[in-house]
């Protein structure tokens, strides 16, 4: 949490605002986070995560959260992704073992980039969607405008009917600009 809060008020010192459209007594939900252009976008979700003093946490390769890597990314709210688990076994799948963390974990936000690269891209990947839809959570969308310097948490979406959905998505997404605009693109399924 001490960076989380430190890159929130560093954000609040460089003149960016913050906005929650997100319901106080939410207390559990997929947050994407777009457009993701930059190295610097990490930055910008630790200042998300601490703006909105929950229990943020997001996935990465197991080898990040083992030791030395562990003293860093497991306070940064990192949980290792265990691939060699899910071949070994037999139906789990990527969007099963993120949803078993709703369960494991009270008033859990798991924050995800659904566009998987910070280059640009225009299929996204659709886990996130998935994940919320077997964790029975809302997706809210995370973003950070560089061009208005305004970042925070926007829609909330509670999953119903995957294309609608995809398509408010990307409605919302369309006129925010990233660090690097050239490398952000919406879902050309879904545009």
């Amino acid at each position: 949490m001490m960076v989380q809060n430190f890159c929130y008020k560093t954000f609040i010192r460089k003149g960016w605002k913050f906005i929650n459209n997100v319901p106080q007594d939410l207390k559990s939900f997929v947050l994407i986070g777009a457009p993701h252009t930059s190295n610097y976008d990490f930055f910008a979700a630790m200042a998300i995560a601490g703006f909105m003093k929950k229990n943020a946490r997001f996935v990465i390769k197991n080898e990040w959260v083992k030791f030395p890597f562990s003293l860093v990314m497991k306070p940064l709210g990192a949980y290792g992704l265990d691939r060699d688990r899910i071949k070994a076994s037999q139906g789990l799948n990527t969007t099963d073992l993120m949803a078993d963390l709703f369960v494991k974990e009270k008033d859990l936000v798991l924050m995800i980039t659904p566009e998987g690269t910070r280059r640009s891209n225009n299929r996204w990947k659709t886990g996130f969607y998935y994940v919320a839809e077997k964790a029975q959570v809302p997706i809210v969308l995370g973003f950070a405008d560089y061009s208005k310097k305004v970042l925070g948490l926007g829609m909330v979406i509670y999953p119903h009917d995957f294309n609608s959905d995809m398509k408010a998505i990307m409605d919302f997404y369309r006129s925010i600009k990233g660090k690097v605009p050239a490398s952000f693109q919406l879902d050309s399924r879904f545009v």
